[in-house]
């Protein structure tokens, strides 16, 4: 008989001795802002101004297929998410459906991706700052933001929460001005303007200069600037109530975003020629001087400035997690598993912020070298995260569907169909970067640094199944290591001795045992079992621990 599935419970430590749970500090207005403002960034307000230029009007449409894609992605991690809650969020979801080399693998590229991209960030608004303070050098800033954020991240994730609302408020304040600034200019209802019409859709080639294969060009330009849409889940793990949580934030955000990116889009093709757009300019500048607004290119600098430290603060936030969440289940060093009294994973967020260094200072040295492969080796990255999601989502969601139904408060779309469609457009995306002569480098560089993870984590595989003298365990078995099983005490060796054994299990939702085939009856470690010796999940702990849901059993 099948034993009711766990009800999400807060982290716990992954040994007896090990650390403290994490804290949950952070409320649904932290969550609901983050997951508006994860995906604005700097790629919006500049980054946007190389797509226009290559798809002319037609990127409203290239933002559209873009902006859906990544929004399919953020309803299947939603749904599992608020599912099983986890720090590691689609790190532990792959583990869980598809086993410990996806877990390994996604986890550790997404924490590479992260602190690489963090370099960039802190040397983008170093060199804004400088700017402003030409006597501070741009080397001074990115230590003094670097030093703000670590004490804020060691502090209490409450005041990551406090940093990320904030800033967030103002980048979505920021898009809803311009936005509003932007359609009375559209209107004529501004001082010294004039309705613009539809001239500058339809003029300088039409809608579609470069025909369809300028909207393509322009989804690889601009496809990328939604990556952090993952950080909102990772962050829910650490909230009063994840599962509710998480599916709050992820509904209020999806629509509200894509109306922001193609909604300021809109405006931007409507009230200029798309042939005065330069890549690495601002199109919300130009508008903004169009429309006769004093000191538009400092007000943009700064809501760039806070773009670039909130992309700063959350990729710290959640290269920390990422790596403590991975040392939890055995895959990076327990060392990082020390957690402080305030339940912050401070040797997790100092390990990060080491790295984080690392690559700032190659950035700074070595920009167009060593730092440029680093760049092109996380390229495409994001979209092998993206397709992970997906696939542990339509493997996850049939077992939850089958087990625990009502943990379901969120579901993804027109599953199975819509899920298909996803990985289909990220299978599309990858050809056709691979076609573009300046993406193919990110391409290839990331499938290295791919190949070369996978690698690892086939050889820990092997090894682990070396130290305990049997092959890998086939789905649906598991491996029960003895200080986590207990001293079996029917057939146990001399004194109570255990050894690994390798048992045959039914999963339940999200890789949780529901019966597990002992031996002949009797009790283990203490616990009566039923006919047969099975006992559930519930009552044995796991090899690998989780900080969500615990009593996992993972092959």
């Amino acid at each position: 008989m099948h034993d009711a599935p766990p009800s999400p419970q807060p982290p716990r430590p992954a040994s007896a001795a090990g650390p403290e749970p994490l804290s949950h500090g952070l409320k649904q207005r932290h969550l609901t802002m983050l997951g508006l403002g994860g995906v604005i960034g700097a790629g919006l307000f500049v980054g946007s101004g190389a797509g226009i230029a290559v798809a002319g009007p037609g990127i409203v449409v290239s933002y559209l297929l873009a902006g859906a894609l990544a929004m399919l992605v953020m309803r299947m991690l939603g749904e599992m998410s608020a599912a099983m809650p986890a720090s590691g969020a689609f790190s532990v979801h792959a583990e869980r459906a598809l086993g410990r080399w996806a877990g390994f693998s996604v986890g550790w590229l997404y924490w590479f991706l992260l602190v690489v991209v963090l370099a960039v960030e802190a040397t983008g608004a170093a060199r804004i700052a400088h700017g402003w303070v030409p006597g501070v050098p741009q080397w001074g800033w990115v230590l003094v933001f670097m030093l703000v954020f670590t004490a804020a991240n060691l502090a209490a994730v409450k005041n990551f929460g406090e940093f990320e609302f904030w800033f967030a408020a103002l980048k979505v304040g920021a898009i809803v001005l311009f936005l509003v600034l932007g359609g009375l200019a559209i209107a004529g209802l501004l001082p010294d303007t004039d309705p613009v019409g539809l001239v500058n859709l339809t003029g300088q080639g039409g809608f579609l200069p470069h025909g369809w294969s300028g909207v393509v060009s322009g989804v690889l330009a601009v496809v990328f600037a939604f990556g952090g849409l993952e950080v909102v889940t990772i962050a829910a793990a650490e909230s009063d109530d994840p599962a509710r949580n998480v599916a709050r934030a992820v509904r209020s955000a999806v629509w509200r975003i894509l109306f922001f990116y193609v909604g300021s889009m809109l405006v931007i093709v409507t009230l200029l020629p798309w042939t005065v757009m330069r890549p690495g300019e601002s199109p919300y500048v130009a508008v903004l001087d169009a429309i006769g607004v004093p000191g538009a290119g400092q007000i943009m600098n700064v809501v760039v400035f806070v773009a670039l430290l909130s992309a700063l603060n959350a990729n710290l936030y959640g290269s920390s997690r990422m790596v403590f969440s991975l040392a939890e289940r055995g895959e990076a060093p327990r060392g990082l598993l020390k957690v402080s009294a305030g339940g912050v994973p401070r040797r997790a967020v100092l390990a990060s912020v080491a790295f984080g260094f690392v690559s700032v200072l190659l950035n700074l040295k070595w920009p167009d070298s060593v730092f440029l492969y680093m760049l092109n080796a996380v390229g495409a990255v994001l979209l092998f995260v993206w397709a992970l999601i997906a696939v542990s989502q339509l493997r996850l969601r049939r077992r939850i569907e089958r087990e625990a139904p009502e943990t379901l408060s969120l579901r993804m779309w027109g599953f199975p169909w819509l899920t298909w469609v996803a990985l289909a457009a990220m299978a599309a995306v990858l050809v056709l970067m691979l076609a573009d002569d300046d993406a193919r480098p990110q391409v290839l560089w990331s499938a290295g640094a791919t190949a070369a993870v996978l690698v690892v984590a086939w050889v820990r595989e092997l090894r682990g199944a070396a130290g305990r003298g049997t092959p890998p365990p086939a789905d649906g078995a598991a491996r029960v290591p003895p200080e986590r099983a207990g001293p079996a005490r029917s057939g146990a060796g001399p004194n109570g001795s255990t050894r690994w054994r390798s048992e045959r299990v039914d999963r339940g939702p999200v890789g949780r045992v529901d019966r597990v085939a002992t031996g002949a009856g009797g009790s283990t470690n203490g616990r009566p079992t039923g006919p047969g010796g099975r006992r559930s999940g519930l009552e044995r702990s796991s090899p690998f621990h989780h900080n969500a849901l615990t009593d996992l059993h993972l092959a």
